[in-house]
């Protein structure tokens, strides 16, 4: 094994915190990590990783280490694709949610791969709030307000918002006009994966925000099943309005209390901080800029 591959395998013990899992995720057998990594150790004359019973972690030197081998195997990446002038090439792991992917991300991709045929992109869908380094994810696209995080990110707009419920339901229970009107109504709850805790609906009143909840029968963790659910009458939601064109054209959903709109939602690419960009995510993300830009109208 020479010593850029040394450096891939170390990178990924770190990041994973497993000899074993790290093994697993180069297609590797475990006893040729561990004797690599010790070969490496000797060679540094330096103890890079501390093992204990539950998982593996860098000293301080190794930590070290780990930074500069990052930059290293970056600039060789992009070095040896410059000079043979190659196109970006290898895994590109995209986490989304699955409502914006199919939105803002499949319709040009089978552009975005025609021009990087040597790309192969692997994309998961979600909303949690994920650990890239640790699952070997480049980058990560995410709607709302960001948290305090080590990551970078990349501003690509702001998503219009709107209330809105089904024919059926507000015949049932009548059109709020004002937000007084909302008592007696109920919503569909959206619960959040990260807290747990139901978000309630909110209303710009003369320049300020204001947040009302109602009474629900149900909640849900995902955008689609709560459009369905306000499909079939269930209550009142709030989302974006970027995935209901249809739904308002054939009058299955109404748009509610216009005057008083719940505003935008930041959508937000976020890659690690202490990572240099490899080209394939580079033109990723000049790619998904524009993209969602056009789209976004």
């Amino acid at each position: 094994m020479d010593k850029l591959d040394s450096m891939r395998l170390f990178t990924r013990v770190v990041e994973l915190r497993s000899f074993t899992q790290a093994a697993q995720d180069l297609d590797l057998k475990r006893s040729t990590v561990t004797d690599a990594i010790k070969q490496l150790e000797q060679r540094l004359n330096v103890r890079l990783l501390q093992r204990t019973t539950r998982h593996v972690s860098a000293t301080l030197d190794g930590e070290a280490y780990y930074q500069r081998c990052l930059r290293i195997l970056a600039d060789v990446e992009e070095a040896e694709m410059a000079f043979a002038g190659a196109q970006p090439k290898g895994i590109l792991r995209v986490d989304v949610h699955g409502t914006m992917a199919r939105y803002f991300v499949l319709p040009g991709l089978p552009d975005f791969l025609a021009r990087y045929p040597d790309i192969e992109m692997v994309l998961s869908e979600g909303d949690r709030l994920v650990d890239l380094v640790r699952e070997g994810i480049d980058c990560v696209i995410r709607a709302g307000e960001l948290k305090d995080s080590d990551m970078v990110a990349r501003s690509l707009g702001q998503l219009e918002e709107i209330t809105c419920a089904s024919p059926d339901y507000l015949q049932r229970v009548g059109t709020p006009k004002m937000l007084e009107d909302l008592q007696g109504h109920q919503m569909i709850g959206y619960r959040s994966t990260a807290t747990g805790g139901l978000l309630p609906l909110v209303f710009n009143v003369e320049g300020k925000v204001r947040s009302v909840t109602l009474p629900t029968t149900l909640s849900v963790t995902g955008a689609e099943s709560m459009k369905e659910a306000a499909r079939r009458g269930l209550g009142i939601i709030q989302v974006p309005k970027y995935g209901l064109t249809e739904d308002l054209q054939s009058g299955a959903l109404v748009q509610l209390l216009p005057q008083f709109s719940p505003g935008s939602m930041q959508v937000s690419l976020l890659y690690p901080r202490n990572r240099q960009l490899s080209p394939r995510v580079r033109v990723f993300i000049d790619w998904i800029v524009k993209e969602f830009a056009a789209r976004n109208q």
